[in-house]
């Protein structure tokens, strides 16, 4: 073998780098074990340690926060929380754009373009503008949208490019503003690693939401309206002795509530006493060395008796340098765990009684650096009687960073209408001198001082801006003219008891079908041979894994299953190798020959294997969403690694031990497997005719069952709503339909077994083309009251919806129909590219179409399965997103057999070219037979350890891919190579009987 120390080389390092990024999950378990056992179940004090700790280096150098952004995260399936898609409404963008114009067709073309959207995914604005000019070719865009607000940037002579690139310009800063509002809110939430981020449909942001318990709380705070204002503020110097009077008085209240506390500790004191009287001599020795810690003790005694005497001031650190105290609004800095504490004593009804009753306090967006997660606690003056700001963001009519000439410093550039105008003019003149606090969703952004009146609406904000931080604040600013609410387009929530039985049925899946893919090839192929294979295999996952973590992905239940399927396709690489040396062996070579000329001769039919399913793996990634996505990833990743694993590691091995004379016994047999499909003279072509004919009978039954059954579509692919419910008794889905049939009378309904014989999953499509931000609310109330009688006695609302309702998943129609188009390119263009491929490859039409036809019988076989079996089987066979993966899968899978099948039949026409094809087909098929079984076999235990033992939400597509797996093995024996065979007869005008002489 020849670079062994290049392989070796990469080898050492992609373990180096899989361990170091390893490490990090390891690390950060081990933190979160301590919290857990400090906290002793409180959550809160659990929360509280681990943020008191997320700034400290705990590893190389790396801080609790930057360990936790380097692990390899669970997704939500697997430890609990919210999946949400939110969808700024476009439509409404571009009314506020327009100024709420009222033409006719304007609004006619809004309606449209909001219907097509519906049937395509294409952009919103292109689908408006169409629409518009159908309705007017002559009319002009510039018409609706040279507004006032809009001066400067479109006017009633621009161009319809013009006026579309501004349009664009101002979508994403809305889309923008509006991640950037959701990103705060989320912060605030106090979830442990939230991610948002934007997806790529326009307008539509992810928000994952892991641990979260009240969906309810979460869904108004992400739904509701950016609330822009701008409020007068007082100087800390006005209130200093304010905070100081305040002090005492938190300290006088804390002093009341002592004496119980103290009784308490007296008591405790008592029993210590007693048992100091019953000690032996060793624990006074004990005692005696514990002495040397008093002074250490004492200190904390001091803390404490100034955290006593100075409660609020022990945690407000004021705001002052070496001249006193800064006249400024911000009156101090509070560690983020701290704020709450604060807003408490601040807001006591003693300690209001002694502040100005116009004050109220209100926090900075974000710490003063990430450093040292201190937040400003800000000063606000209310001066309107009504409580409400002087000034409000509907106003603003443009914002924008920009540079400033003379000192070249970033600056915001702020424009408004003209009653805006007259207010600001107000407002900065009484506050020269002063800050005015510019305040979105009750946090401070900024509060920058005024210089001087501001006339005529155009302001500028400077500051120590960095340049993100200026554009972050355009936005807010500009929040004001955008006032389109995201809406929920798409929610899956999973409790953490469901993510708890993901995370164990996962495990136990893989390691079940890991273990037994051990055993087999130790079966099949030997003790040495097998152990070798299984190393390769260990270090697949091994590779897998960290690569997984240094790319930061996330593992879900699909993730999990990817893994496990990886391997099944792993084996295929060793079953093709030890086949091939196998061949080289019984052709009298010795033991060193056949490992070099098997890996030579087998490559090309693993490289060709490896690479159509890599090519299904990255049509999955790029039109999957969600689970599928994390499914694509890792069967990308194991792909990738299992090639390594098994061209390059394990003929490492091979080559290290045989220049040393070690495995020169190797059989690659045992005695069960030694004369298993030896040699076999299987006639495939010649039984063509029957393989056709059970193909055509069951096309017609599929069909029968797809014209008068269908399908059940799942809500990814029609919308509406999925409630898992968990019942405390066995119960009858007739009868939960039953219970649920008046309430959901006008909307479809469906209940199915999922699980337990006590879980059912509760399908609707009701109200779900309904914006309204109760109706979640509603539906499960809904369910509550109907259901009620099959709970036990007492059970509220409260309890229903936190312990009962597992799960719940929601898909709007316009999500549900960009799932439903995405899932047909993909399909189609994974064909095509396969096809394509398959025609480059081996330069061949009747091999393109000997594939596409086995492909097409295998993908319709499925359809047919699922058409007679929903609604039978105990899971379901539901046509969503995870099913379209199964199919995508399925076809990277089938293709893999055939294409070592006609990978045999061109070495076999390259040595002997005159050979009649039938019999080189034949021959082909045959040789291969028994890494086709072996490969099949394997990759069927693994999908049925899946299926047994996975969870509920993947054994649908375990069951898809095991049948999958039977009938595009079928497929590739007789469809794919005795169709390939009948077309090269037509074309090349051969006949079909084989010569005497060569048979």
């Amino acid at each position: 073998m020849q670079n062994k120390g290049f392989v070796r080389l990469i080898a050492i390092l992609l373990a180096l780098v899989c361990l170091f990024y390893l490490s990090f999950t390891f690390v950060t378990n081990k933190v979160q074990k301590d919290a857990r056992t400090y906290a002793q179940g409180d959550e809160v004090v659990e929360r509280n340690y681990l943020d008191s700790i997320a700034l400290e280096k705990i590893y190389l150098g790396n801080t609790y926060r930057d360990c936790q952004g380097k692990e390899l995260n669970l997704g939500l399936d697997l430890k609990g929380g919210m999946n949400i898609i939110l969808e700024l409404s476009l439509p409404s963008v571009l009314k506020s754009l327009s100024g709420n114009n009222p033409d006719e067709n304007f609004n006619k073309a809004l309606a449209a373009a909001s219907v097509r959207q519906t049937e395509t995914n294409r952009d919103y604005l292109d689908l408006f503008v169409e629409e518009y000019k159908a309705l007017d070719p002559d009319a002009r865009l510039s018409a609706i949208f040279s507004t006032f607000e809009m001066k400067g940037r479109i006017d009633p002579t621009s161009t319809d490019e013009q006026v579309i690139k501004v349009l664009k310009e101002d979508i994403q800063s809305a889309i923008d503003n509006s991640f950037n509002v959701l990103r705060t809110r989320i912060d605030r939430f106090g979830v442990v690693q939230p991610n948002i981020q934007r997806l790529e449909t326009n307008g539509r942001i992810l928000v994952e939401l892991p641990g979260v318990k009240e969906p309810e709380r979460v869904r108004k705070l992400l739904q509701g309206s950016a609330n822009l204002e701008f409020w007068e503020t007082y100087n800390l110097t006005d209130i200093y002795q304010n905070l100081i009077d305040a002090n005492t008085v938190i300290r006088n209240l804390n002093a009341a509530a002592a004496p119980q506390e103290e009784a308490v500790a007296v008591a405790e004191a008592a029993k210590e006493e007693v048992a100091e009287a019953a000690t032996t001599e060793e624990e006074k020795l004990l005692q005696e060395v514990g002495e040397m810690e008093q002074n250490e003790q004492a200190e904390i005694q001091n803390m404490e008796q100034w955290r006593k005497e100075y409660p609020l001031f022990s945690l407000l650190q004021v705001n002052q340098s070496e001249s006193g105290v800064v006249p400024s609004p911000c009156v101090g800095y509070v560690l983020g765990r701290d704020t709450a504490k604060v807003s408490e004593y601040l807001n006591l009804p003693k300690v209001r009684e002694l502040m100005p009753r116009d004050l109220k306090f209100l926090w900075s967006v974000k710490p003063v650096s990430e450093k040292t997660n201190l937040y400003e606690l800000i000063a606000i003056k209310v001066s309107n009687r009504d409580g409400s700001a002087p000034l409000e963001g509907d106003v603003i009519t443009d914002a924008r960073d920009n540079f400033e000439q003379a000192t070249n410093r970033v600056v915001v550039n702020m424009e408004m209408n003209a009653e805006g105008a007259k207010t600001w003019a107000r407002l900065t003149k009484d506050n020269i001198g002063k800050s005015i606090a510019i305040v979105l969703d009750n946090y401070v952004y900024s509060y920058p001082r005024v210089s001087n009146e501001i006339t005529g609406g155009r302001s500028e904000i400077s500051g120590n801006f960095t340049v993100n931080e200026a554009k972050d604040l355009a936005n807010v600013l500009k929040s004001g003219k955008m006032p389109a609410p995201a809406r929920i387009v798409q929610e899956d929530i999973v409790g953490p008891s469901l993510g708890k039985e993901a995370i164990h049925s996962g495990l136990v899946s893989f390691i079940i079908a890991f273990v037994l893919i051990l055993v087999y090839m130790v079966f099949f192929y030997g003790w040495k041979a097998g152990l070798i294979a299984d190393f390769g295999l260990l270090c697949n996952v091994f590779f897998l894994m960290g690569i997984l973590a240094s790319f930061q992905a996330v593992l879900t239940l699909p993730g999990i299953a990817g893994i496990v399927l990886t391997l099944g396709m792993a084996i295929d690489t060793n079953v093709l190798i030890y086949e091939r040396i196998k061949e080289e062996l019984a052709s009298g070579k010795n033991i060193k020959k056949a490992v070099t000329e098997g890996y030579k001769n087998a490559f090309s039919a693993i490289f060709d294997a490896n690479l159509t399913t890599l090519m299904t793996g990255i049509v999955l990634f790029v039109f999957g969403t969600g689970p599928i996505k994390g499914f694509a990833t890792t069967l990308i990743i194991g792909i990738l690694t299992s090639f390594f694993c098994g061209v390059f590691l394990t003929r490492l091995i091979y080559t290290t031990r045989l220049e040393k004379d070690k495995l020169l016994d190797l059989t690659f047999t045992t005695k069960l497997s030694a004369g298993f499909l030896r040699n076999p003279h299987f006639d495939f072509v010649g039984k063509r005719k029957v393989g056709y004919l059970i193909t055509c009978c069951f096309i017609a039954i599929a069909a029968l069952f797809l014209g008068f059954r269908g399908m059940s579509q799942g809500i990814d692919f029609s919308g509406g709503r999925n409630y898992v419910v968990r019942f405390d008794q066995p119960v009858s889905t007739e009868e939960v339909r039953a219970q649920l049939a008046d309430a959901f009378a006008e909307s479809s309904l469906s209940v199915i077994t999922i699980g337990g014989d006590n879980q059912v999953r509760i399908s609707t499509n009701f109200r779900i083309n309904e914006n309204s931000e109760t109706l979640d609310d509603e539906i499960e109330a809904m369910l509550y009251e109907n259901l009620k009688s099959m709970l036990p006695e007492g059970t509220t609302l409260s309890d229903f919806t936190s312990t009962y309702i597992v799960s719940s998943q929601k898909v709007g129609p316009t999500v549900a129909s960009d799932i439903k188009i995405s899932a047909i390119w993909a399909v189609a263009i994974a064909l095509v590219v396969i096809a394509l491929y398959i025609l480059f490859r081996f330069r061949n039409f009747a091999f393109s179409v000997g594939v596409l036809a086995s492909l097409a019988h295998t993908v319709l076989f499925i359809f047919g399965i699922y058409s007679i079996f929903w609604g039978i089987l105990p899971f379901s066979l539901e046509i969503d997103q995870t099913f379209i993966a199964a199919i995508l899968t399925i076809i990277g899978y089938a293709v893999n057999d055939t294409v070592v099948v006609f990978d045999r039949v061109r070495e076999t026409t390259g040595l002997y070219p005159n050979r009649h094809k039938r019999l080189t087909m034949n021959q082909s098929l045959n040789s291969t037979l028994l890494r086709t079984f072996s490969t099949s076999l394997s990759t069927a235990i693994v999908l049925l350890a899946i299926l047994l033992f996975g969870g509920d939400s993947i054994r649908g597509f375990a069951f898809a891919m095991l049948v999958g797996v039977i009938i595009g093995t079928y497929g590739t024996l007789f469809i794919a190579c005795p169709l390939a065979y009948d077309i090269q007869r037509k074309t090349q005008k051969f006949s079909d009987e084989v010569p005497a002489g060569e048979e």
